[in-house]
């Protein structure tokens, strides 16, 4: 039997390659950086060959690490950043524009004309989003517009369309399988999530060509096998799941009621509410958790576009802190007197608020508003984005508001106590922090080992979630309240120009 599964995580900043094995303890693990571009203001855009090289790279190297080759793994599993978008040639491989990635806002005009047009409730009853420039369609749209002659390539079926997944999967396969999983699929406003199938009426409204499209499998499944020489030796890829969904599953979140929370460059809270697709009255979204055996699993998730971005522009932009790691240590030195909010909406706010004009703003500076209180306003501003997340969670869904009491956490911003402590705190409810924290990438590898006979089916998965540490609150309620207050003030001050 084939020793490892081959988690490729690639994600906003970064590709990683994980190998783990059966027991799911980690092997290796191999990471790369690569360049941001943002040619205008709201513009965020990645190089489509950044990332398939980063990702070939990667793999090459957790190999190596682990002394490994082609032979001894089973499968690989690919987890991605969801609503980036890339059109590419289907003869040469050759993207016909940067990837445009998920946090751009260019298209908030034409999601606005839409919206005006009164269009979004029906793309919300087959989609379970909202227009927002945050997912794939009006992206596609964008770029058939834009460049010049895409448009009629894509008709005559000269072009490909994919989220991340596809393209390196078209890449990884020698261009032989153009698929997607349905998790994927979800986040495109292409597909309707109630038939399992892209929406002929939402493909005419955004003017997507059906040639464009991949063909959309479970999340679980036979996406084919990698060309030979790029391993030396041709694997499997039987997972595909959109980086959250994969988290999901990594956390063995399999039950309706279940709820965790990411925490990367963004934040992305998902509570499984099993085979019922649950429309939110509180601009949450309706999506697909995982597809297994056809059968899809639904979810409610909150999105916020800003979380660990916020430490990179205290690092990056402010130069207020050297490293990532040092925030908690200056949150915790923080003065306790100063009410500083940072209301981080760099690129607009996402869930509950869903605005993408209004930009950022700190609020209650003063003279001894230092590095340190700056600190504790980042971090802060991520708890109080999933305070308000939880808070739609459980109004939409209120038959789960008494199981949906502990978040199970992941991500890079995990590993700080402080920051875990404070988010029990401002929610008043246990943050459980697994022993496993790559559940993203063990995800992925879940989903491949399923399909490869490796990993058993999800209740028994489940039984192999460990956890590492409970935070319970231990703020006052006085405390937690007047701080809540606070911020919900900031946001209302900051909507107020941009609705007046």
């Amino acid at each position: 039997m084939a020793s490892f599964l081959l988690a490729i995580d690639q994600g906003t900043t970064s590709s990683r390659a994980i190998l783990f094995r059966p027991d799911t303890t980690i092997a290796a693990v191999a990471q790369q950086e690569f360049p941001q571009h943002f040619p205008a203001s709201g513009w965020v855009e990645h190089e489509p060959e950044d990332l398939w090289l980063t990702t070939l790279a990667t793999c090459r190297d957790a190999l190596s690490r682990a002394d490994a080759t082609a032979g001894d793994v089973a499968a690989i599993g690919i987890t991605n950043q969801r609503e980036t978008t890339i059109v590419w040639d289907r003869k040469t491989g050759e993207a016909v524009h940067r990837a445009i990635v998920w946090q751009d806002r260019r298209t908030a005009d034409l999601c606005a004309r839409l919206k005006a047009e009164g269009r979004e409730p029906m793309v919300t009853a087959r989609t379970g989003l909202i227009l927002d420039p945050y997912f794939s369609g009006t992206k596609v749209a964008w770029i058939l517009d834009n460049v010049p002659g895409a448009r009629e390539r894509a008709e005559r079926g000269e072009l490909a369309f994919g989220t991340v997944d596809s393209y390196l999967l078209w890449r990884l396969t020698g261009g032989r399988v153009h698929a997607t999983d349905a998790t994927n699929a979800s986040r495109t406003l292409l597909f309707n999530i109630h038939t399992g199938a892209w929406d002929d009426d939402l493909l005419s409204l955004l003017g997507v060509p059906r040639a464009l499209l991949p063909e959309v499998r479970d999340s679980s499944a036979d996406f084919g096998e990698t060309e030979p020489g790029l391993f030396g030796g041709a694997i499997a890829v039987r997972g595909i799941a959109g980086d959250q969904q994969a988290a999901t599953v990594g956390q063995a979140c399999f039950e309706p009621g279940m709820m965790k929370s990411t925490y990367g460059t963004g934040c992305f809270a998902l509570l499984n509410t099993g085979d019922t697709p649950v429309a939110s009255r509180n601009k949450l979204l309706t999506t697909v958790a995982y597809q297994l055996g056809g059968r899809r699993t639904y979810a409610l998730e909150g999105s916020i576009f800003v979380a660990g971005a916020a430490v990179q522009w205290l690092r990056d932009g402010l130069g207020v802190i050297e490293n990532a790691a040092d925030t908690g240590a200056f949150a915790d030195g923080a003065d306790p007197a100063q009410e500083v909010y940072l209301v981080p909406a760099f690129v607009g706010l996402g869930a509950p608020h869903w605005n993408p004009d209004v930009r950022g703003a700190l609020f209650g500076l003063t003279r001894g508003t230092g590095p340190k209180e700056l600190a504790r306003a980042a971090l802060e501003s991520v708890c109080y984005q999933t305070a308000d997340l939880l808070a739609a969670m459980q109004a939409d869904w209120p038959q789960g508001s008494e199981t949906a009491t502990v978040l199970r956490v992941d991500g890079g911003m995990v590993a700080s106590d402080w920051t875990m402590q404070r988010l029990a705190d401002l929610l008043a409810a246990p943050v459980d922090r697994p022993v496993v924290k790559e559940t993203t990438a063990l995800g992925a590898a879940y989903l491949a080992g399923l399909a490869a006979g490796i990993f058993p089916p999800p209740e028994q998965f489940a039984d192999r979630w460990r956890l590492e540490r409970r935070f319970t609150p231990t703020m006052s309620a006085a405390t937690r309240n007047r701080k809540l207050a606070g911020w919900n003030d900031a946001v209302r001050r900051l909507l107020a120009p941009v609705s007046a």
